[in-house]
């Protein structure tokens, strides 16, 4: 674990784990949460001999909490910190929801000279906000509803979230892990609320579609079809037609928080999809 300072000086946390030979996976977290969002991720990835990298995005986690660059182009410009920092190459990046954004935009503005493969799981792209050319996006209320709620009761909104749609809790016959709960409130309210209030703007108004044809590597794009965060029909599909070498893997009944609530089945396809 370390840090790694920007050229705008802003501290990104890290952790890499794993010999330093071993084929690099890099986890980019969703919206608000930490690289601790990949624990399931990162030891199974780790115990198969993999090297695992995941860092907290600027103003969440234990990076520092700056009031300004909450945007794609910056979280892009912070991930090339990491990579450069630890001299990665030759690496599969992995997004959830916001992360998928991270990803797609990392790679699409700077390049994909050492990057082997993408991963999109839950992911925003390509534009999550309705506009006229994007007729089935979410009303721009929303997410204007969500910044008023974090604004008025954030340690509320942050419970509400985990505990309702976020892992599909709110479902009949759905059993509620108070753990799950909990750490999805930790991780959020560890982070800074400005950096959590611009990234609902960042997540919801980006439109990643030329970012989408630009990258030529393979991606798979993972998405569970009862994702009440990242609506499926809106995402994934659209986003797997864009990329030029995309597959689309979707999950019936599967939540937003499906690598936390379903983690067996999707780190085994993605293993799949890494090893192949």
């Amino acid at each position: 674990m370390g840090f790694v300072t920007t050229k705008d000086g802003v501290e990104i946390f890290y952790k890499d784990w794993g010999p330093k030979d071993a084929p690099v996976i890099h986890f980019h977290h969703g919206w608000p949460l930490s690289s601790d969002d990949w624990d399931a991720q990162m030891l199974f990835f780790l115990g198969k001999g993999f090297r695992v990298v995941a860092h907290d995005r600027r103003g969440h986690g234990r990076s520092s909490q700056v009031w300004d660059g909450h945007d794609m182009d910056h979280y892009a410009d912070d991930t090339l910190a990491v990579v450069n920092h630890l001299g990665l190459k030759n690496v599969v990046h992995v997004g959830h929801s916001t992360g998928g954004g991270e990803v797609i935009h990392y790679i699409a503005r700077h390049g994909q000279d050492n990057v082997a493969k993408g991963v999109l799981i839950s992911a925003v792209p390509p534009l999550m906000v309705q506009t006229e050319s994007n007729p089935g996006g979410l009303p721009k209320s929303v997410f204007d509803e969500f910044q008023a709620n974090l604004a008025a009761n954030r340690a509320q909104f942050y419970r509400d979230i985990p505990s309702g749609p976020f892992y599909g809790y709110n479902r009949p016959g759905a059993t509620p892990s108070e753990g799950i709960i909990a750490n999805w409130w930790r991780q959020g309210m560890i982070g800074g609320a400005k950096a959590h209030y611009d990234g609902i703007v960042a997540f919801s108004q980006t439109d990643f579609t030329e970012d989408l044809k630009k990258v030529t590597v393979p991606v798979l794009v993972m998405h569970g079809e009862d994702d009440q965060i990242v609506p499926y029909a809106d995402s994934a599909p659209l986003s797997a037609k864009l990329l030029p070498n995309g597959t689309l893997k979707s999950y019936p009944g599967f939540p937003h928080g499906m690598p936390t609530t379903e983690a067996e089945t999707i780190n085994a396809d993605l293993l799949a999809f890494i090893r192949g």
